[in-house]
């Protein structure tokens, strides 16, 4: 009975690459070409971006959204440029790449304020603005990811 599964399985995904509906999609997004020591440092920075985020969005889940603005203002905000080297990187950015990442600091920025508002006026539309301004936040990082790669 397994060796009908995996014949039939076989089979399914045999048809489904011939008519071209699993065809893998090219990349589009532009090729930015960094030395190696720039891509690295730019991933480390994507990285601890991530990290920031599920942090931010861990203190909102447990309503503590006066550390969530915390970790913004240190790690994303326009405040935390020096720290990721950003004047470093930027000379090797396609000026759209660099707008879209000065954009997203600066979202990080205002959700800061946001996030900080809400400790003073606790509610759910309060907390949908918090949510909607950290969203803004993440637009612009997918908007980046995809448009560019570095790799």
């Amino acid at each position: 009975m397994r060796l009908l599964g995996k014949k039939f399985t076989g089979l399914v995904v045999g048809m489904l690459l011939a008519t071209g509906s699993v065809a893998a999609q090219e990349d589009v997004r532009e090729l930015v070409k960094l030395p190696e020591m720039m891509q690295q440092h730019m991933l480390s920075n994507m990285r601890d971006h991530l990290v920031a985020l599920e942090e931010i969005l861990e203190e909102l889940a447990e309503g503590r959204s006066d550390k969530a603005a915390e970790i913004a203002e240190k790690r994303l905000g326009m405040s935390s440029l020096s720290l990721h080297g950003a004047a470093h990187l930027g000379k090797f950015m396609p000026k759209e790449m660099g707008a879209i990442g000065t954009q997203m600091h600066r979202a990080a920025s205002r959700f800061i304020i946001v996030a900080q508002d809400a400790e003073l006026n606790p509610g759910k539309d309060t907390q949908r603005k918090v949510y909607r301004a950290l969203q803004q936040v993440t637009e612009n990082c997918n908007a980046c990811h995809r448009s560019y790669r570095i790799r």
